[in-house]
């Protein structure tokens, strides 16, 4: 997508603060932390949200959650949080697939 922040980002048309990356999945620290760590995993592939997941591209889902798996481990994250927002009243701001991890502080439910 030629508009999409994240699809610029993978391209190298934006800097980011890589974290990961493989053929398949980028993941990077997040511009505005929640939590003192704070990184976004998201496919390669364009896809604007869990929402449009399918049978023909959800192996890129599993994909970005065996990275987030590796990502924790290599950091030593034994806790850590997965969010994905769909849809602008759920404040999704770019609508390309990606899962926040959260770490390093007590999580409150519900999130706020």
């Amino acid at each position: 997508m030629e508009d999409c922040l994240f699809c610029k980002i993978i391209a190298g048309e934006i800097p980011s603060k890589k974290v990961y990356e493989d053929d398949d999945v980028y993941a990077f620290y997040d511009i505005d932390p929640q939590a003192p760590t704070h990184f976004l995993v998201i496919p390669k592939q364009h896809i604007p949200s869990a929402a449009a997941v399918t049978p023909e591209n959800s192996i890129v889902v599993a994909k970005c959650f065996e990275a987030i798996a590796k990502i924790a481990k290599d950091m030593g994250m034994e806790s850590f949080r997965v969010v994905s927002n769909i849809g602008e009243q759920a404040q999704q701001s770019v609508f390309h697939l990606h899962f926040h991890v959260l770490s390093g502080r007590d999580m409150t439910w519900p999130p706020g």
